[in-house]
């Protein structure tokens, strides 16, 4: 996904962050985003959340789980995503 604007707005880092930390952000798109990063507290933070919660939960496997809390899991992220778009 390319920007065409200078710089990104906060919703449009977040629509990227899955691509900037899988590293599949073009060179101007990583450089916009970084420079959001610099100048704005809010996404920092986000950033870093996310950052952590990969870091906690990068090595579960399927094996770690329970086969309820299996069951529970794929239950609660086929409801979401057969929802609506912004039916919240």
């Amino acid at each position: 996904m390319t920007i065409d604007t200078e710089s990104l707005s906060c919703q449009e880092l977040v629509e990227l962050v899955t691509d900037y930390l899988e590293g599949g952000l073009d060179p101007a798109d990583r450089l916009r985003f970084d420079r959001h990063i610099e100048g704005c507290a809010g996404c920092t933070e986000y950033l870093a959340q996310l950052q952590r919660t990969i870091a906690l939960t990068g090595t579960i496997t399927t094996d770690d789980l329970t086969p309820d809390a299996e069951q529970a899991l794929l239950a609660a992220f086929s409801g979401w995503a057969a929802r609506p778009p912004n039916s919240d």
